[in-house]
């Protein structure tokens, strides 16, 4: 009972929606209603600027560690993946927002931090580097998820300070995540195709579109 308990409160964690309710309190705007109509970090930034997107982004980052610990809170003998995965469901498909979230690469960055918080320093480098070179979030979201992924299986054997032990089921979950972005991110995809796709400065500022 406990378990079920506890995976329902993790969703519920992973509703919060954390861009929607920032934009209504503080810009009265239904982030929602523009830009990408996404509710997530990078359409925070683009429509309600700097200082909003970052608090976000510790937002959406917080909700999925604070649902990954939940085990360790509670003392309970299970897997903190398995509640990070249901609180990355709940950003993506918030109840608190007609189901209409974001991509959920920030709360399974969350997941990652509680799960192994090196771990999370190394994805959040791979991270910082591609965004540099590619300056998209899309793309740098979409090829840090692969190179995170292929990192499941080889850090345990190449660099085990980081990743002391392979761990199947993340594996599977990073695999499983990764496609889940591609998917969630299928009209970037297009743009970057096109070449419409928005570019970001290293001030946070979100290029315009060519």
């Amino acid at each position: 009972m406990k378990f079920f308990v506890l995976l329902v409160i993790a969703y519920l964690l992973g509703s919060i929606p954390s861009g929607v309710w920032v934009g209504k309190l503080f810009f009265k705007k239904d982030l929602r209603q523009f830009g990408s109509g996404n509710t997530g970090t990078t359409n925070t930034f683009r429509v309600l600027g700097k200082k909003a997107g970052i608090t976000v982004l510790l937002m959406d980052i917080l909700k999925g560690t604070l649902a990954t610990s939940l085990p360790l809170l509670f003392s309970l003998n299970v897997n903190p993946l398995v509640f990070g995965v249901a609180a990355v469901l709940g950003h993506t498909f918030p109840i608190f927002a007609n189901f209409k979230g974001g991509k959920a690469v920030a709360t399974s960055a969350g997941m990652i931090l509680a799960y192994n918080p090196a771990f999370f320093v190394y994805s959040a480098l791979i991270f910082i580097i591609m965004l540099y070179v590619t300056s998209m979030v899309s793309l740098t979201s979409m090829i840090s998820a692969v190179l995170i992924t292929l990192s499941t299986i080889i850090l345990p054997f190449a660099i085990p300070a980081i990743l002391p032990e392979f761990d199947w089921l993340l594996t599977l979950i990073a695999l499983a995540l990764t496609i889940f972005i591609f998917i969630r991110h299928k009209d970037n995809i297009k743009r970057i195709k096109d070449g419409t796709e928005s570019r970001v400065s290293f001030g946070l500022g979100a290029k315009k579109e060519n």
